[in-house]
C-alpha cells in the first residue's frame, strides 16, 4: 500500500548510524559536569509553547546529540508525516483509514473535505447537539421516569471510550458545574457495576453507552445490566429512552436497545478509540464542566497541533520529547518510561498514556511488514507525586535499570492550603535533581564520618548509600491545570507518540493484538458454560476452565 510519507528502516539512515557513534562517544558523559561547564544549559535546553515549559536539560545529551536526533527526524520524514496526518492521508495503512482526531478540535472557521464531506462542519454540528444535551441536563429540563431531574451520569465504555473522558473529568474537577456527578463503568467485572449502582438513584441516573460498533463485549454487557437494573427499579420500557444516550456509528443497534435516535451521537471511522475524547465520546466531560470549558479543552489541543506542525524541529515540544524517547529506547536500552504527575487531579494520566503509547507503538513490524530489528514502544507507568517518592522512586534512584521520567507539575494549585504547593513544587524539582546528581561514594563516606562512625563501619555502609545519578528526566511546567492547558498536554503526548511511530516506521493506529484477545475470548466462553468441549484447546485453558465450572 502506498505510504503517505517516507517510511524507511531508521537503522539505515545516516543519522541513526551517527547516533550509534555518538552513544559510544558519550559513554562517560556527566550531566552535572555539563551544567557546571554551561551556565546557559537550562535556557538552551528548554522550549516554550505559549505558557507551558518543557525543560529537557536534565538529559544525557549535548548539542551534537540534539542535532543528530533532529537530523533523524528530518530523514525519517517527520514534518511530512505530521502534515499528512493533519490533511487526512490514509496513514493507518493496515485498515486503509485516516487518523483525523486533530479535525475534532479545529475551529469552525476551518474546512477539511474528506471523502466528499466537510468534516470540520460535521464535527461542529455534533458539538451543537452536545451543547443542547448539556443545557437540557444541567438546566434540569431532562427528567427521569418519575419526573425528577437527572443528578448522575454513568458513562459505559472501555479503552478510549473510558480512559480519556475519565482523565479529563477528574483533571477538571475544579471547573465542574456541580449539576451532575459523573461515574465511569468499564470493567466487565460485575463488582464495578455493583459499586456504581449503589451510589446512584435509578430515576435520577442517565447512562451514556459509548461504543462505535455498539457491540464491544464489556460495554454491551454493562449496558444490558444497566437496562435491566432500570427495569427492575420501576422504569418502563417506554421510559428507557429517558435514561440512555449512545455515542455510536451503529444507529440501528442502539435504537433496538431502546435509545431514541435523536439521542445517538455519531462516531467516525477516521477517529481511533484512544484519540476519541475530543469527539462526542467526550460528552461526560462537557456534562461535567460545560461546553465552554469543553471547547477550551479543544482549543488547547488545537494550539498544540499548530505548534507541532509549524515549530522548527529543534524547538518543537512533542518532537523533542519523541526524539529523547528514541535516544533512550534505541541507544541506551531503556525499556520503560515513568510519568510522574505532581498534581492530584492528574492521577489517571499514566493510565491514559499507557493506552495511548503502548497500544499505538507496541508493534513488532514496520509498515512494509518487515520485523523490527530495534526496540519500539516502552512500558509506560507511573503515579502521582509525592506518593511515588515513598514507593518506586527507590528503583529510579538506585535500581539497575535506567528509566527516563517525565515530571509534570502546575505552578499554581487550584486549592491552595498554607505552603503545600510550595512543598509539592520543591519535591518535584528535588526528585529530578536527585536523579541527575545522585550521591557519590565520597559524599556518603563524609556524611557517615560526620555522624561519628568508625572507618570500618563507614566502609561497610557507605556503598549502600551511593546513588549513581546521571539519570535522565524531563520537567513539564504548566502555570495551572485548566481546560486549555489540559488539552495542550494531552495533544502533546499524542504528537509525541505519532512522531516516534514515524521514526520507527510502524503503524500507530491499529491494534491487532487487542483483537486477538477478543477472538480467543469468544472461543473460551462456550467452554465455561459447558456448551463446548474445548476440542483443540491447550491443557492449561481446559484445566482452568474445569476449575471455573467446579466453582
Amino acid at each position: 500500500m502506498q505510504q503517505a510519507y517516507p517510511s524507511v528502516n531508521p537503522a539505515s539512515l545516516p543519522a541513526w548510524q551517527a547516533l550509534l557513534q555518538q552513544r559510544a562517544a558519550m559513554q562517560y558523559y556527566s550531566m552535572q559536569a555539563a551544567f557546571d561547564a554551561d551556565p546557559q544549559r537550562f535556557e538552551r535546553m528548554s522550549v516554550h509553547h505559549q505558557d507551558m515549559l518543557l525543560d529537557y536539560s536534565k538529559n544525557l545529551i549535548d548539542s551534537t546529540t540534539l542535532s543528530l536526533l533532529t537530523q533523524l527526524a528530518e530523514q525519517a520524514g517527520v514534518p511530512q508525516a505530521l502534515q499528512a496526518q493533519y490533511d487526512g492521508a490514509l496513514i493507518n495503512t493496515t485498515e486503509h483509514r485516516a487518523a483525523l482526531h486533530s479535525a475534532l478540535r479545529r475551529p469552525a472557521s476551518d474546512s477539511l473535505i474528506f471523502e466528499g464531506e466537510d468534516i470540520v462542519a460535521a464535527v461542529h454540528q455534533v458539538h451543537a447537539r452536545m451543547e443542547h444535551l448539556v443545557n437540557q441536563l444541567q438546566g434540569g429540563q431532562w427528567t427521569g421516569f418519575d419526573g425528577q431531574t437527572i443528578t448522575d451520569v454513568v458513562n459505559i465504555g472501555i479503552g478510549g471510550s473510558f480512559l480519556g473522558p475519565q482523565l479529563a473529568v477528574e483533571a477538571l474537577q475544579p471547573f465542574a458545574s456541580g449539576h451532575l456527578r459523573c461515574h465511569f463503568l468499564a470493567n466487565i467485572d460485575s463488582s464495578e457495576f455493583h459499586q456504581i449502582s449503589r451510589q446512584v438513584v435509578p430515576a435520577r441516573t442517565l447512562f451514556i453507552v459509548s461504543s462505535k460498533s455498539f457491540g464491544t463485549l464489556e460495554t454491551l454487557k454493562n449496558a444490558q445490566a444497566a437496562r435491566q437494573w432500570m427495569l427492575d427499579s420501576g422504569c418502563s420500557e417506554a421510559d428507557l429512552a429517558r435514561h440512555f444516550i449512545a455515542v455510536s456509528s451503529n444507529v440501528s443497534k442502539a435504537v433496538a436497545f431502546g435509545i431514541a435516535e435523536e439521542n445517538i451521537l455519531p462516531m467516525w471511522d477516521w477517529v481511533g478509540g484512544r484519540y476519541s475524547m475530543w469527539s462526542a465520546i467526550g460528552l461526560p466531560i462537557a456534562l461535567s464542566v460545560g461546553m465552554a470549558h469543553f471547547r477550551a479543552l479543544l482549543d488547547g489541543a488545537w494550539q498544540m497541533d499548530q505548534h507541532a506542525l509549524h515549530a522548527p524541529l529543534n524547538a518543537n515540544m512533542p518532537v523533542i520529547m519523541a526524539l529523547l524517547g528514541i535516544w533512550y529506547a534505541n541507544f541506551h536500552g531503556a525499556q520503560s518510561h515513568a510519568v510522574l504527575a505532581y498534581d492530584n487531579y492528574l492521577q489517571s494520566l499514566p493510565d491514559y498514556l499507557q493506552q495511548l503509547d503502548m497500544e499505538s507503538n507496541g508493534k513488532r513490524v514496520r509498515h512494509d511488514g518487515q520485523p523490527l530489528a530495534y526496540a519500539s514502544g516502552p512500558v509506560i507507568w507511573g503515579n502521582i507525586g509525592t506518593n511515588g517518592q515513598h514507593a518506586y522512586h527507590q528503583l529510579l534512584l538506585q535500581g539497575t535499570q535506567v528509566v527516563p521520567a517525565d515530571f509534570i507539575i502546575a505552578a499554581r494549585s487550584q486549592n491552595p492550603v498554607a505552603d503545600h504547593q510550595q512543598w509539592l513544587f520543591a519535591n518535584c524539582l528535588s526528585q529530578s535533581q536527585a536523579l541527575m546528581l545522585g550521591k557519590p561514594l565520597a559524599r556518603a563516606e563524609d556524611e557517615l564520618r560526620q555522624k561519628g562512625l568508625s572507618e570500618p563501619q563507614i566502609k561497610a555502609l557507605a556503598v549502600h548509600k551511593v546513588i549513581p545519578g546521571n539519570r535522565p528526566s524531563n520537567t513539564l511546567v504548566l502555570p495551572q491545570l485548566d481546560p486549555q492547558r489540559l488539552g495542550a498536554l494531552i495533544a502533546l503526548y499524542e504528537h509525541k507518540v505519532f512522531v516516534q511511530s514515524v521514526i520507527w516506521g510502524i503503524n500507530a493506529f491499529d491494534q491487532w493484538g487487542v483483537e486477538l484477545g477478543k477472538e480467543l475470548g469468544d472461543q473460551v466462553y462456550p467452554l465455561l458454560d459447558g456448551s463446548s468441549d474445548g476440542a483443540g484447546l491447550d491443557s492449561s485453558t481446559l484445566g482452568l476452565a474445569a476449575l471455573y465450572r467446579q466453582a
